[in-house]
């Protein structure tokens, strides 16, 4: 199969590609893998032969409390174009696991295509750092977000943050877009119990800022979410470029 069209979005959003990119990156062989809620896409600890990028569904990156098995902290949300575990791509192992949030499906990529790429397209080279850089920046808002927004904001924070990284690549519009988090998964992300998670959310409700039914979102008055979480989508470089 070739490359998924959503990284090739994700990429023309921030950066014009030629001809010459486009051609390389529609040659990619990638191997189509669907996964069922809850299990591992990646594993922690393994020397990488490839990597995966998102194409349906999301994923989320977990990492297992050292001596409590049953606990684990969730660190990053992945969603379609999403290049999930790229600098598996240069570390020896990863110290996280990737999960399936929901049914998802994802595109393996092996390194040696990779190598190649790295090598003969500079361009494109510098797009895939770029990639790494811009998931290192959404780690860093998530600190800054934990650190600065209580209950409600901090939830519509990762709301408005998942919608525009959605929209980028165009996996929603219309300010809709399917979120299939249990409430267990968002205490988890954002570090609430489940009951201060179901008070954040009906109180976004409440407020008339959304919808929320299963895992359909529906962003009702963007403008209201956005002040509550003081939201600057600048960490996910939006701006086209040339890099």
């Amino acid at each position: 199969m070739a490359i998924s069209e959503y990284f090739i979005r994700y990429l023309q959003r921030r950066d014009t590609l030629s001809d010459v990119d486009l051609n390389r990156l529609r040659k990619v062989q990638t191997q189509r893998v669907s996964f069922g809620p809850g299990e591992v896409i990646v594993p922690e600890d393994r020397i990488a032969r490839r990597s995966c990028m998102m194409l349906r569904g999301m994923s989320a990156r977990a990492h297992q409390l050292v001596g409590r098995p049953t606990d684990r902290v969730i660190t990053a949300l992945h969603v379609p174009g999403d290049f999930v575990d790229l600098h598996g791509f240069v570390l020896a192992g990863l110290e996280h696991s990737v999960i399936s949030v929901g049914p998802s499906e994802v595109e393996f990529i092996d390194h040696a295509e990779m190598t190649e790429i790295t090598e003969n397209f500079p361009h494109l080279t510098r797009l895939l750092w770029m990639a790494t850089l811009i998931d290192a920046a959404i780690h860093r808002q998530w600190l800054v977000a934990a650190a600065s927004l209580r209950s409600s904001a901090h939830l519509a924070h990762l709301i408005c943050e998942i919608y525009t990284r959605l929209n980028a690549v165009g996996a929603a519009s219309d300010y809709r877009f399917c979120m299939p988090l249990l409430q267990r998964e968002l205490a988890e992300i954002l570090g609430y119990s489940p009951i201060h998670v179901n008070r954040a959310v009906r109180d976004l409700r409440d407020r008339g800022a959304l919808r929320w039914n299963g895992s359909d979102v529906q962003i009702l008055d963007w403008a209201a979410l956005v002040r509550l979480a003081r939201f600057d989508p600048t960490y996910l470089d939006l701006e086209q470029l040339r890099r």
